[in-house]
């Protein structure tokens, strides 16, 4: 039996603005109060597993240990099929630059290890993203979103963030960085899991 959230106030564990204000969005209808981990001062906590359910879950207590409020969490990213499922849990770190995230040069090592493998096309991937909800009490439920879709290159639009813009969904034609927040936010890998989460522990 899932658990339902009954609190009024939601910390979502993260400090990527564009994921903090994806979730407000979505959570917005059901008059939760949603903060955000850099809101609160807390440190991102070391991601040390090679699972995103695993990550998703070292966040989310992190951030209740620390604040003592609920906690949801999501962990991410865009698994390629030609690249044995790469970034995947490290789609982050392919942007790390030692000075911020750098996303231009992820979609372009993307890009430039699909071409090194003559990967055949469509060149399938999968947006991907696990959601953890934890309560002060240990107690967390998982919720899990994929997106399937193709890369395609040059990158094509300028709305979302990370990959979006190599990105394009099946069954569209244009890629996910040249959709609307609101459109994207109807199909989204993380849409789909906060469908999940809000029919479970919501709705």
């Amino acid at each position: 039996m899932m658990r339902r959230f009954e609190g009024k106030k939601l910390l979502v564990a993260t400090h990527n603005a564009g994921k903090l204000a994806e979730m407000r969005a979505l959570l917005a209808p059901f008059g939760v109060e949603v903060v955000g981990a850099a809101e609160m001062g807390l440190a991102e906590p070391v991601e040390t597993e090679d699972n995103f359910v695993g990550n998703a879950r070292i966040k989310a207590h992190a951030a209740v240990a620390a604040t003592g409020l609920p906690a949801l969490s999501d962990d991410s990213g865009i698994s390629v099929d030609a690249l044995g499922g790469a970034p995947g849990v490290y789609t982050a770190d392919w942007a790390e630059t030692g000075n911020g995230r750098d996303f231009g040069m992820a979609m372009e090592r993307t890009w430039r290890e699909l071409e090194a493998v003559d990967a055949p096309h469509p060149r399938n991937a999968q947006f991907r993203c696990t959601l953890v909800l934890a309560w002060p009490d240990g107690h967390d439920e998982v919720f899990e979103g994929v997106l399937p879709g193709q890369v395609t290159w040059p990158p094509r639009g300028v709305e979302g963030h990370g990959y979006d813009p190599i990105f394009v969904p099946d069954g569209h034609e244009i890629t996910l960085g040249e959709m609307s927040p609101d459109a994207k936010n109807t199909l989204s890998h993380r849409a789909i899991a906060v469908a999940k989460m809000l029919e479970a522990s919501f709705a």
